[in-house]
This record gives structure tokens, sequence and C-alpha cells, in this order.
């Protein structure tokens, strides 16, 4: 089964068709939020870090803690980080470039999101988000990555081999 997930070329169409849905989403969330001019994160965060309280709080404490200690001071880096984060993790996806890197900054996003009491379609953007990570180098072959992997691969090859010659000579 883990033959077929990240290697089979029938996986990759259906990686691709996910990865591309995933990065959509993204994408268009992240142009609304750069494209409103209304966007602050500082509103989001408040209302996060007043969940942690109550009878039946859903944002756990230690969330909170690090929200209000961290996160709300930095309010303005946290906008700009969500805005460009959703809109490069979408292009990324929707280019299948580095892929996998990009899946790993989206379900990260999503964690926070879920972690701060917003379900939405994160719930199920993780889990989507899951299949592109296992499936690897495989989610990305039918995009960039089929040609900027492995010229990354052998640069660093390259260098690596470089740097052991010089090494050597030393």
């Amino acid at each position: 089964m883990m033959n077929f997930i990240r290697n089979h070329k029938v996986a990759a169409g259906l990686w691709t068709i996910i990865r591309v849905y995933i990065g959509y989403v993204w994408l268009t969330s992240g142009l609304g939020k750069l494209m409103g001019g209304e966007f602050d994160a500082s509103g989001f965060l408040q209302g996060a870090v007043a969940q942690t309280g109550g009878e039946h709080p859903t944002v756990q404490a230690w969330w909170g803690a690090f929200l209000e200690a961290v996160a709300l001071p930095n309010a303005d880096l946290f906008t700009v980080l969500v805005m460009w984060g959703e809109v490069l993790v979408g292009i990324a996806l929707i280019l299948g470039l580095f892929t996998n890197f990009a899946a790993l900054m989206g379900i990260t996003m999503n964690f926070a999101f879920l972690f701060s009491g917003t379900v939405s379609t994160n719930a199920q953007m993780v889990l989507l988000t899951i299949f592109i990570i296992v499936a690897g180098a495989n989610a990305g072959k039918y995009g960039l990555d089929r040609w900027v992997m492995p010229y990354m691969k052998q640069t660093w090859k390259n260098r690596k081999q470089k740097q052991n010659k010089t090494t050597i000579a030393a």
C-alpha cells in the first residue's frame, strides 16, 4: 500500500488533485485577507485567548498563554505571517513546488487555527494534508518538484563533493 501511495502514477494524479484543491483554499483565503485590507490578527488572537476560560473552554490554557505572551504582543507580525503564509503555501501547493515543505507549513497553520478554537475547514485540510505529506515526493510528481527537486539534489551533491575536496586538500 505504501508503495502505491508513494510511487504509483495513479496515486500521483490523485495527490495532484488534492494538492491543488488545498492550495486553492489557502491561496483564496490569503488573497482575501491581503486584498480586503482589513485583516488584523489581533482580534482573532484576543478571541482565542478569551476562549481559554469559562466552564467549557475551547482553547487549552497552554495555547492561550502562548497567544497572550507571544502572539498578541506581536500581532502585526502575525498578521503579515498569516496573510503571506496562506498565499505562499497556496501558490507552492498549486504549482507543486517544495510540496512537502508547503504542506508542512500549511498543516502547521491549520493546527494553530484549530488550537485557537476555529474549526471551519481546518480539520478537513489537516486530514488531506497528512495524505500529501505521507505521499512524499509523489505528491509533487505532477508539478514543478519533478524538475526542481532533482536539480536541488544534484546541486547539493556537487557542493558537498566540492567541500570534501577542499577539506582533503587542506
